[in-house]
């Protein structure tokens, strides 16, 4: 089966363990993810199944938005609420008004230190490898682009916020350093992803759900798992759309160059056979001609 399902992922489970479920659940190899999520972490995971997973070179620069709590008092060894204290609790007074300014330090492009416990590699180990066994793990310091990082509200020592930010981004490192600012430690305490590149939590589905879609197979064959799936049409709506002869078709198909007048503007293009079939995503190399850049059939 070829195509984009969006899992919401629960708590407690890597993104990797996602992974492994739906391979078990479809009896499919060719699955993976666009975008870890934290165990903690719950919702959008996007996954590309068989020659889909051809599309995850593109969203390797993806936009990602969050929404969770960020609790004062303490910081953890994890930045998070699954981490060990590692400063003495607090009950710090703090306003909205406070939180708010803040936050505002955290906009825009900064130098954010990744966690300890994150899957950066050190000397192609893993950091959180290096943690878990008590080594020092010594990372650097990454550019990375706040866009857009609002506190809700605030109630006792919890506070509420909405993000969107640029791929690469350490929501857990935001908590962490505004607890240094704060002087009384930080962490985080929830959150949720809600959205990657084009994808909402209105496109995900639960593990239940595919598990249910699957089970269906007796009767319905593939049809309640592809219900599940994005329609093609919609991936990667920058890139523009068209829908191709059966001559064309055959040429891409063997990795040839075609003549595609009617987009001769457009960087690449999705070629489409139909309304559903997404064949290949073309780079244009002189006037109309488009090579495929990769093909999906």
């Amino acid at each position: 089966m070829n195509g984009v399902l969006i899992i919401d992922k629960p708590s407690g489970l890597t993104s990797h363990d996602v992974v492994a479920r739906v391979r078990r659940i479809l009896q499919q190899k060719a699955v993976g993810h666009l975008g870890t999520l934290d165990p903690l972490a719950t919702g959008v995971l996007p996954l590309v199944l068989g020659n889909m997973t051809r599309l995850a070179q593109f969203y390797l620069s993806s936009e990602k938005s969050y929404e969770g709590v960020i609790r004062f008092g303490f910081a953890t060894d994890t930045y998070d609420a699954e981490g060990e204290p590692v400063s003495e609790p607090q009950q710090p007074s703090l306003t909205l008004t406070q939180v708010r300014e803040l936050a505002a330090n955290f906009v825009g492009s900064i130098e954010q230190m990744p966690p300890p416990f994150s899957a950066k590699k050190i000397k192609g180990v893993p950091a959180y490898k290096l943690a878990r066994k008590k080594k020092e793990v010594v990372l650097t310091p990454v550019t990375v682009e706040i866009k857009q990082f609002e506190i809700l509200g605030i109630e006792d020592t919890c506070a509420r916020f909405q993000a969107r930010v640029a791929s690469g981004t350490y929501m857990r490192s935001i908590a962490h350093e505004m607890g240094q600012l704060a002087g009384c430690g930080a962490h985080l305490q929830s959150l949720r992803r809600t959205a990657v590149a084009e994808f909402q939590l209105g496109d995900a589905h639960t593990l239940h759900e595919l598990e249910a879609a699957a089970q269906a197979r007796t009767t319905t064959g593939d049809e309640a798992i592809a219900d599940l799936l994005i329609h093609p049409r919609k991936l990667l709506p920058s890139i523009p759309s068209v829908t191709a002869t059966d001559e064309i078709i055959a040429h891409i198909r063997h990795g040839r160059s075609v003549n595609l007048p009617e987009l001769s503007r457009a960087r690449e293009v999705k070629v489409f056979y139909g309304q559903r079939d997404l064949i290949a995503i073309s780079t244009r190399i002189a006037g109309t001609l488009f090579h495929p850049r990769i093909v999906l059939v």
